[in-house]
């Protein structure tokens, strides 16, 4: 295969996962508190050819030692822009919106038997009954308990009405009564780059952070209590820009296309030289 068509494959094939984040991206226009994906073409994949080791071919060498010949386009690894989303209001109290960039809910998370928290910007919160309807339990649309001040915030059933304030906190009325049932911690990624996606709109730690030479508390760190953090009965919508992802879409279907001309031509100029006799 001729090198023309090995670069026009390469390139195609980093294309084509440009496509895949554009159209996430765009499939995500509405979820809540969504971060869109950004990817650029960073560098060119390189082949590198070295001389044979002889001493008599570095006599009188005035080029480097060996040839780098560029393969095709690689895709940069994905980044998140955490640029916050508009805020629109819902009139549901158990909708939550945090109002600072880089602030996270905190969501404790069961997967093949292992525990872990995530962190989501999404504040559609629920109620989930436990202890045979006794109490119920507040957490995220997939019933993942919302981690509080002291582990999950259990509340007891028979209230009549519940509320979420600026700083967190949650309260219940019972009759003339009002009680404090727990508070949500929020926690600031002081590094948010260093987070990696786990599906469901959540982020996680990564496992090798010890690796990347950081522990946990230099990457998320808790927020001050007491602050005006979140705004209740309202939601944080998806930072995606549409006319940006479709003007991205458009170039990437075009590169497409001309690296498949690339090889369509390729071919044919080979078809025409071994017809040469």
């Amino acid at each position: 295969m001729s090198r023309t068509m090995i670069q026009a494959a390469v390139t195609m094939n980093q294309l084509q996962s440009k496509l895949d984040l554009i159209g996430n991206n765009m499939a995500n226009s509405e979820t809540t508190g969504y971060k869109n994906r950004n990817a650029d073409f960073s560098s060119l994949l390189f082949q590198q050819i070295d001389n044979l080791k002889d001493g008599a071919n570095a006599v009188g060498r005035l080029t480097p030692d060996g040839v780098r010949i560029g393969s095709g386009a690689k895709l940069g690894t994905p980044s998140f822009d955490l640029k916050q989303g508009s805020i629109t209001d819902t009139g549901r109290t158990l909708d939550a919106a945090l109002l600072r960039e880089n602030h996270f809910f905190q969501v404790q998370v069961t997967e093949n038997g292992i525990v872990e928290t995530q962190y989501t910007r999404d504040g559609a919160f629920y109620l989930s009954p436990i202890n045979n309807n006794q109490d119920v339990m507040l957490t995220d649309k997939n019933g993942n308990p919302i981690i509080g001040e002291n582990g999950s915030i259990v509340i007891p059933a028979g209230f009549d009405s519940i509320d979420i304030h600026s700083n967190g906190q949650v309260s219940v009325k019972r009759g003339d009564q009002t009680e404090i049932a727990g508070n949500i911690t929020v926690v600031e990624a002081v590094r948010p780059r260093l987070l990696e996606a786990t599906g469901n709109n959540s982020f996680r730690l990564p496992a090798n952070m010890a690796e990347l030479g950081y522990q946990p508390f230099e990457v998320m760190q808790g927020v001050e209590p007491g602050t005006e953090i979140i705004k209740n009965g309202a939601l944080e919508r998806s930072n995606v820009d549409i006319s940006k992802e479709m003007t991205d879409l458009i170039m990437a279907q075009r590169s497409y296309q001309f690296n498949a001309r690339t090889i369509s031509m390729s071919d044919q100029m080979m078809g025409l030289i071994n017809q040469v006799r």
